[in-house]
């Protein structure tokens, strides 16, 4: 069965942009949408007696945001195959259900009722920090949201935590016609001071060490994808800052996360935090379990 992309909607403007970018994701992939809103009324309602015929507040709203997104869907594509639903359940836990049976889940960076200085949303960081599925929080300035830039972006993590991340990365460059710039961050320890011993190695080592970890990243993906165009760098500096700087010239940023089996904690490392938080363009964090 093919799986959908689910996309949260909560009627906010996150969840407006969320939706207008899953919508083209899902033709680019040939994917359907699943529009999902986590309301808890239903659990409620059916408590309690009814004195009244007229539906209370919250079903009206809650089945008024579904269908405005599926008709925003509809009206930006028309063969789209997309399907909407209201589940009862809190927003974070129905789209972690949805993401047992799903290609990816898709956010907005800020849902409704949320800080409007918040840089990210608690429902897209918890998502983000739980599924054990892709997860893309649509989030960024307008030239990568609408995927001007050409070029998606790979953080090139460590082997055992990033092979899913660079299929993914792969995946999307190549449906997308992008060029795929797989970027590995190094640091050189500082020299010697105050009696402590002396750094091992020169940067150069360092650096050569980088860009064999690359190589043997994107080996059997760029195997498997032959029409994708690789740029693999290596630069010295912090992997947060470097990405979030390389994100402002990216229509997708996407990073690996562990997640440990039977661990129920949030599970999401600084690097893809700070993206989150900071990013210049979508950020996808694609789990691989460990």
């Amino acid at each position: 069965m093919e799986l959908p992309l689910v996309v949260g909607v909560d009627g906010s403007d996150g969840s407006i942009l969320a939706v207008d970018w899953a919508v083209d994701e899902a033709a680019r992939h040939g994917l359907p949408l699943r529009l999902v809103h986590g309301s808890l009324w239903e659990r409620y309602e059916g408590a309690l007696p009814s004195l009244s015929r007229r539906r209370p507040s919250e079903q009206v709203m809650a089945q008024h945001i579904v269908a405005s997104a599926e008709e925003r869907v509809r009206r930006i594509d028309p063969d789209a195959k997309v399907s909407a639903e209201t589940v009862a359940a809190e927003a974070v836990s129905a789209l972690l259900s949805e993401g047992d049976s799903a290609y990816a889940l898709v956010t907005g960076s800020r849902g409704r009722g949320e800080l409007q200085g918040a840089l990210l949303g608690s429902v897209g960081l918890a998502v983000a920090a739980r599924a054990y599925c892709p997860v893309i929080v649509v989030r960024g300035d307008r030239a990568g949201l609408t995927g001007t830039h050409r070029r998606i972006l790979l953080g090139a993590g460590d082997p055992g935590t990033s092979g899913e991340a660079v299929r993914f990365a792969f995946r999307e460059a190549e449906v997308r016609g992008c060029v795929l710039d797989v970027v590995r961050a190094w640091r050189f320890p500082a020299r010697a001071n105050a009696g402590k011993p002396a750094a091992v190695g020169e940067p150069a080592e360092h650096e050569a060490q980088a860009s064999e970890l690359v190589d043997t990243l994107v080996g059997d993906a760029m195997a498997d994808h032959p029409g994708v165009r690789v740029n693999r760098v290596t630069v010295e500096g912090p992997a947060r800052k470097v990405l979030v700087n390389r994100s402002a010239a990216a229509d997708l940023v996407v990073v690996g996360a562990r997640r440990r089996s039977g661990h129920f904690g949030l599970q999401l490392g600084r690097v893809s935090h700070t993206l989150l938080h900071h990013a210049a363009c979508p950020v996808a964090v694609v789990p691989q379990r460990v």
